[in-house]
């Protein structure tokens, strides 16, 4: 997962941002009014952020490796080519964020290190048959990640905020995927169901993989549940998982697929 990565906000359209969600956000209080300078004197807040970037980063590498691997599977030269595009930019991601991670006086693969094994794992548990399931994969299973940072980024410092949305933009994997998921149903039926199940099964193991990273990590857990950057309570927290499963539900019949 970013703990995976594509972006799109399930809120709206796939491809189309909810603007009417954006418009009636209330105007950010607390840290998420302060800059990073501000924000980062607080050394808890300044450790959750690391973490945070630290997390995306990797995420964005893995997805990088992945999406090249993917085009391997693709059955067109020209879907080969989208999805090396796809790849690239992510990569530039990956680059953005360790630089900003530089700037803030991090190490970058430090930062990284603590979520290798895991988002590791949840790739290798994951692995896509075939080019069908890599689609729904990224489509899936890194819109949940993009989702749950989305609604973190809502309470950090605003240099660290638009850094985090705007390496969650959409690389076009989004609609990509959905057309080619889509026309293969078309064309056989019989595909639906198998690749809702292994939606459904992306959707567990990326639910699950994200706690437990967050979980084992203190300065992350706390900022999640109001220790720091105005973070969560518990119920909020709730919520919000409850929100990442409306959106999944969304892109599934985007798909075409049951959820």
């Amino acid at each position: 997962m970013r703990f995976m990565t594509t972006s799109d906000n399930a809120s709206g359209t796939p491809e189309t941002p909810d603007e009417s969600a954006a418009d009636a956000a209330p105007a950010p209080t607390g840290v998420a009014a302060q800059d990073w300078d501000q924000a980062a004197t607080d050394p808890q807040y300044r450790a959750a952020v690391v973490d945070l970037l630290g997390a995306l980063a990797y995420g964005e590498l893995a997805a990088f490796e992945r999406l090249a691997d993917d085009a391997k599977l693709a059955p067109t030269l020209v879907d080969k080519s989208e999805l090396a595009k796809m790849a690239s930019a992510e990569f530039h991601h990956f680059e953005r964020i360790t630089n900003r991670l530089t700037e803030i006086g991090a190490d970058a693969t430090q930062a990284m290190e603590p979520f290798v094994a895991a988002l590791d794992g949840f790739h290798k548990q994951t692995a896509p048959s075939d080019w069908l399931e890599g689609l729904v994969k990224a489509y899936v299973g890194d819109s949940i990640a993009s989702d749950f940072y989305r609604e973190v980024a809502a309470r950090l410092d605003a240099d660290t905020r638009q850094l985090v949305l705007a390496v969650l933009d959409d690389t076009g994997h989004a609609s990509f995927a959905v057309e080619k998921v889509r026309a293969a149903i078309d064309a056989d039926p019989r595909l639906g169901g198998r690749l809702a199940l292994w939606a459904r099964r992306l959707m567990g193991e990326a639910l699950s993989q994200s706690q437990r990273v967050v979980a084992d990590r203190d300065a992350l857990s706390t900022m999640l549940v109001g220790g720091v950057a105005d973070g969560f309570d518990l119920a909020e927290v709730g919520r919000m998982f409850s929100r990442i499963t409306e959106a999944h539900t969304k892109r599934m019949a985007a798909l075409g697929l049951a959820a």
